[in-house]
């Protein structure tokens, strides 16, 4: 097996660690899977067991993204491999093998994937994720609208078709996993952040 192929499926299985719920379960004694939105997610942490869990826990999502990432670059992986690696970590967490292909909504390790791959195309999403946040109080709008955003902004900033291409393959995920945030938006019914 190539160093390659270890460290995609090394990125898997680090972005499968269900951060949230491990997090959940030792500091607040709650399984985070039956509480708010079952969700297993920075969002859902924060409104269940208070900011600074989930923050706690964006941040391990975070890094789940980040270091495969800069692994692979640091080894001097091709473009492609680095793609895989990137979409290896970020499809650990949205289908992590530890609870049976049932995880998070993948923003907080896309954010970690982008921050390794193109940080001046974060800062954008960043930008549009808080304008929104600002203008409507809905996280999952922000979360949708900066997603979508994600590829244009890459396209724009790298120039880089395979990173372009897993952006975009990353972030029809991204929306796709909030397709019942998108029902809950359309009805009225979708939660305000509070902070």
């Amino acid at each position: 097996m190539t160093p390659e192929l270890l460290l995609v499926i090394a990125a898997y299985l680090a972005g499968s660690i269900p951060t949230g719920l491990l997090l959940a379960r030792l500091m607040g004694g709650v399984d985070i899977r039956t509480t708010g939105s079952g969700n297993i997610g920075a969002t859902n942490v924060s409104r269940t067991l208070g900011w600074k869990v989930g923050v706690l826990t964006l941040l391990g999502d975070c890094l789940k993204g980040v270091v495969p990432v800069l692994v692979a670059r640091g080894m001097g992986f091709s473009e492609g491999w680095l793609a895989l690696t990137a979409f290896a970590a970020f499809i650990g967490h949205v289908y992590t093998i530890f609870l049976r292909f049932k995880g998070g909504k993948g923003v907080a390790t896309a954010l970690g994937v982008f921050l390794a791959l193109s940080p001046l195309s974060v800062a954008g999403a960043v930008a549009i994720f808080a304008l929104m946040l600002w203008k409507w109080r809905y996280v999952s709008l922000g979360s949708i609208t900066a997603a979508v955003a994600m590829p244009l902004l890459v396209a724009f900033i790298d120039r880089r078709g395979l990173i372009f291409l897993v952006t975009i393959a990353i972030a029809a995920i991204v929306v796709w996993k909030h397709r019942e945030n998108i029902q809950r938006l359309r009805n009225g019914t979708e939660s305000k952040f509070k902070g």
